[in-house]
Protein backbone atom coordinates (compact mmCIF):
# COMPACT_ATOMS: atom_id res chain seq x y z
CA UNK A 1 0.00 0.00 0.00
CA UNK A 2 2.82 2.42 0.83
CA UNK A 3 4.10 2.27 -2.75
CA UNK A 4 1.04 4.25 -3.89
CA UNK A 5 2.23 7.21 -1.80
CA UNK A 6 5.83 7.02 -2.98
CA UNK A 7 6.69 9.59 -5.65
CA UNK A 8 8.98 8.59 -8.51
CA UNK A 9 10.91 11.81 -8.02
CA UNK A 10 11.32 14.63 -5.50
CA UNK A 11 12.17 18.28 -6.20
CA UNK A 12 12.61 21.27 -3.94
CA UNK A 13 10.46 23.33 -6.29
CA UNK A 14 8.79 23.34 -9.68
CA UNK A 15 11.79 25.31 -10.97
CA UNK A 16 14.09 22.29 -10.55
CA UNK A 17 11.98 20.53 -13.18
CA UNK A 18 13.36 21.54 -16.56
CA UNK A 19 12.08 20.92 -20.09
CA UNK A 20 15.39 19.18 -20.87
CA UNK A 21 15.03 16.69 -18.01
CA UNK A 22 11.43 15.93 -19.01
CA UNK A 23 12.18 15.55 -22.72
CA UNK A 24 14.97 13.06 -21.88
CA UNK A 25 12.28 10.91 -20.25
CA UNK A 26 9.97 11.23 -23.28
CA UNK A 27 7.59 13.54 -21.42
CA UNK A 28 5.26 15.64 -23.57
CA UNK A 29 2.74 16.68 -20.92
CA UNK A 30 2.54 17.85 -17.32
CA UNK A 31 -0.42 17.57 -15.00
CA UNK A 32 0.29 19.97 -12.17
CA UNK A 33 -1.46 20.91 -8.99
CA UNK A 34 -1.98 24.63 -8.34
CA UNK A 35 -2.01 25.60 -4.67
CA UNK A 36 1.33 25.26 -2.86
CA UNK A 37 2.80 23.55 -5.94
CA UNK A 38 2.92 26.46 -8.39
CA UNK A 39 2.22 29.34 -6.01
CA UNK A 40 1.13 29.87 -2.42
CA UNK A 41 -2.48 28.78 -1.87
CA UNK A 42 -3.48 32.39 -1.19
CA UNK A 43 -1.57 34.02 -4.12
CA UNK A 44 -4.07 34.82 -6.91
CA UNK A 45 -1.68 35.07 -9.90
CA UNK A 46 1.52 33.53 -11.24
CA UNK A 47 4.86 35.06 -10.34
CA UNK A 48 7.11 36.33 -13.17
CA UNK A 49 9.45 33.36 -12.55
CA UNK A 50 6.53 30.93 -12.91
CA UNK A 51 5.35 32.64 -16.11
CA UNK A 52 8.86 32.09 -17.54
CA UNK A 53 8.72 28.40 -16.46
CA UNK A 54 5.43 27.92 -18.32
CA UNK A 55 6.87 29.69 -21.39
CA UNK A 56 9.93 27.38 -21.35
CA UNK A 57 7.70 24.32 -21.22
CA UNK A 58 5.54 25.58 -24.09
CA UNK A 59 8.60 26.53 -26.17
CA UNK A 60 9.90 22.98 -25.68
CA UNK A 61 6.63 21.45 -26.86
CA UNK A 62 5.55 20.31 -23.40
CA UNK A 63 1.85 20.80 -22.64
CA UNK A 64 0.75 21.78 -19.14
CA UNK A 65 -2.67 21.23 -17.59
CA UNK A 66 -3.55 22.42 -14.09
CA UNK A 67 -5.61 19.88 -12.14
CA UNK A 68 -6.81 21.28 -8.83
CA UNK A 69 -9.25 20.31 -6.12
CA UNK A 70 -10.00 24.01 -5.65
CA UNK A 71 -13.12 25.74 -7.00
CA UNK A 72 -13.67 27.11 -10.51
CA UNK A 73 -13.29 30.77 -9.52
CA UNK A 74 -9.83 30.23 -8.00
CA UNK A 75 -8.43 27.96 -10.71
CA UNK A 76 -9.91 29.89 -13.65
CA UNK A 77 -8.63 33.25 -12.33
CA UNK A 78 -5.11 31.79 -12.13
CA UNK A 79 -5.04 29.72 -15.34
CA UNK A 80 -6.93 31.86 -17.88
CA UNK A 81 -4.47 34.81 -18.00
CA UNK A 82 -1.73 32.24 -18.72
CA UNK A 83 -3.86 30.48 -21.36
CA UNK A 84 -3.28 27.17 -19.57
CA UNK A 85 -5.97 24.48 -19.65
CA UNK A 86 -7.34 23.53 -16.24
CA UNK A 87 -9.64 21.18 -14.40
CA UNK A 88 -11.18 22.41 -11.14
CA UNK A 89 -12.90 20.49 -8.34
CA UNK A 90 -10.87 17.50 -9.53
CA UNK A 91 -11.58 15.35 -6.47
CA UNK A 92 -8.01 14.04 -6.40
CA UNK A 93 -6.90 11.34 -5.63
CA UNK A 94 -9.76 10.01 -7.75
CA UNK A 95 -8.34 9.43 -11.22
CA UNK A 96 -11.10 10.88 -13.42
CA UNK A 97 -9.52 14.36 -13.69
CA UNK A 98 -6.07 12.91 -14.42
CA UNK A 99 -7.55 10.76 -17.20
CA UNK A 100 -9.44 13.78 -18.59
CA UNK A 101 -6.24 15.86 -18.68
CA UNK A 102 -4.38 13.10 -20.53
CA UNK A 103 -7.21 12.81 -23.07
CA UNK A 104 -7.37 16.59 -23.53
CA UNK A 105 -3.61 16.73 -24.19
CA UNK A 106 -4.00 13.77 -26.61
CA UNK A 107 -1.08 11.96 -24.99
CA UNK A 108 -0.33 8.49 -23.68
CA UNK A 109 0.06 8.11 -19.94
CA UNK A 110 3.74 7.19 -20.46
CA UNK A 111 4.24 10.72 -21.87
CA UNK A 112 2.79 12.52 -18.84
CA UNK A 113 4.12 13.44 -15.39
CA UNK A 114 2.14 14.56 -12.36
CA UNK A 115 3.65 17.32 -10.22
CA UNK A 116 2.22 18.16 -6.82
CA UNK A 117 2.95 18.99 -3.20
CA UNK A 118 0.67 16.43 -1.54
CA UNK A 119 1.09 12.67 -1.18
CA UNK A 120 -2.59 12.04 -0.44
CA UNK A 121 -3.95 13.78 -3.54
CA UNK A 122 -1.40 14.40 -6.30
CA UNK A 123 1.05 11.54 -5.79
CA UNK A 124 -1.52 8.91 -4.75
CA UNK A 125 -3.83 9.82 -7.66
CA UNK A 126 -1.01 9.84 -10.22
CA UNK A 127 0.39 6.56 -8.92
CA UNK A 128 -3.03 4.88 -9.08
CA UNK A 129 -2.92 5.48 -12.85
CA UNK A 130 0.72 4.45 -13.19
CA UNK A 131 1.90 7.95 -14.06
CA UNK A 132 5.38 9.30 -13.26
CA UNK A 133 4.92 11.39 -10.10
CA UNK A 134 7.07 14.25 -8.83
CA UNK A 135 6.61 15.53 -5.28
CA UNK A 136 7.64 19.15 -4.70
CA UNK A 137 8.14 20.92 -1.40
CA UNK A 138 5.11 23.16 -0.70
CA UNK A 139 5.84 26.79 -1.62
CA UNK A 140 4.07 28.04 1.51
CA UNK A 141 4.32 26.89 5.10
CA UNK A 142 0.64 27.64 5.63
CA UNK A 143 -2.27 25.64 4.24
CA UNK A 144 -6.03 25.67 4.08
CA UNK A 145 -7.72 23.62 6.83
CA UNK A 146 -8.30 20.43 4.78
CA UNK A 147 -4.68 20.43 3.65
CA UNK A 148 -3.49 20.86 7.26
CA UNK A 149 -5.23 17.57 8.11
CA UNK A 150 -3.67 15.88 5.06
CA UNK A 151 -0.19 17.15 6.04
CA UNK A 152 -0.42 15.43 9.44
CA UNK A 153 -1.26 12.13 7.75
CA UNK A 154 1.49 12.70 5.16
CA UNK A 155 4.12 13.25 7.86
CA UNK A 156 3.26 9.85 9.36
CA UNK A 157 3.45 8.16 5.93
CA UNK A 158 6.80 9.85 5.19
CA UNK A 159 8.17 8.76 8.58
CA UNK A 160 7.24 5.14 7.87
CA UNK A 161 8.75 5.31 4.36
CA UNK A 162 11.94 6.88 5.74
CA UNK A 163 12.27 4.16 8.41
CA UNK A 164 11.80 1.48 5.74
CA UNK A 165 14.51 3.09 3.60
CA UNK A 166 12.05 3.95 0.81
CA UNK A 167 12.96 7.65 0.61
CA UNK A 168 16.27 9.43 0.82
CA UNK A 169 15.55 13.15 0.75
CA UNK A 170 14.99 15.58 3.60
CA UNK A 171 11.65 17.24 4.23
Amino acid sequence: MLKYFLPNQHAKSIFEITPESLLQKGVKGIITDLDNTLVEWDRPLATPELVRWFEQMKASGIQVTIVSNNNEKRVKAFAEPLKIPFIFEARKPLTRAFQQAIRDMKLKKEEVVVIGDQLLTDIFGGNLLGLHTILVVPVSETDGWVTRINRKIERRILDVMRKKGMIHWEG
